[in-house]
């Protein structure tokens, strides 16, 4: 497997307790989707390791407890501490409807209701307060609000992107 067939899932933050458990931060919306799972992949020098899971036991604010098979003391769990988590891409929840995972959509093609075929996505900009889809139109770029309200339809099959952006926005690139 390449770094591409992985997604972020979140780090090890520190040590808890002193039976080689760590709290780990997962970076998902729905960590419940993730409560029972038997491995991860833990980044070393830039290489996914994978590390078996003994328990995992969900806290408050996508924070858990984990503990990891072998590691039984506060000096093993201190070699963990800061170390990224990944998971395989083929271990994400399939969405449905007009849920996407940002890596899944680039490459699509962006058609609005107003403008017609505006362009492809060539990123996600995640920015502090808003997401924006960065479209490739010709020699322009296009950057459109990751917004609900604007999304009408993610057709995976055709690798389409159906939306409807506010008056104005569009026109303010071309």
């Amino acid at each position: 497997m390449n770094k591409d067939d992985f997604f972020y899932l979140g780090k090890v933050l520190k040590t808890h307790g002193n039976k080689g458990q760590v709290m780990v931060l997962l970076d998902v919306d729905d960590p419940e989707e993730y409560e029972s799972l038997e491995s991860v992949y833990l980044d070393l020098q830039g290489e996914r390791i994978p590390f078996f899971i003994g328990s995992l036991e969900l806290k408050h604010n996508r924070k858990a407890v984990v503990k990891f098979d072998d590691f039984d003391t506060i000096e093993d769990a201190e070699s963990l501490q800061g170390l990224e988590m990944y998971l395989p891409v083929t271990a994400l929840p399939a969405l449905k409807g007009n849920q996407f995972y940002f890596h899944e959509i680039i490459g699509y093609r962006v058609v609005d209701g107003h403008h017609g075929d505006i362009g492809i996505i060539e990123d996600i900009l995640e920015m502090p307060h808003q997401s924006l889809f960065q479209i490739r139109h010709g020699e322009k770029e296009i950057l459109i609000p990751v917004v609900d309200d604007i999304i009408r339809t993610v057709d995976r099959k055709k690798k389409l992107l159906l939306i409807e952006a506010p008056d104005g926005l569009i026109e303010i690139y071309l």
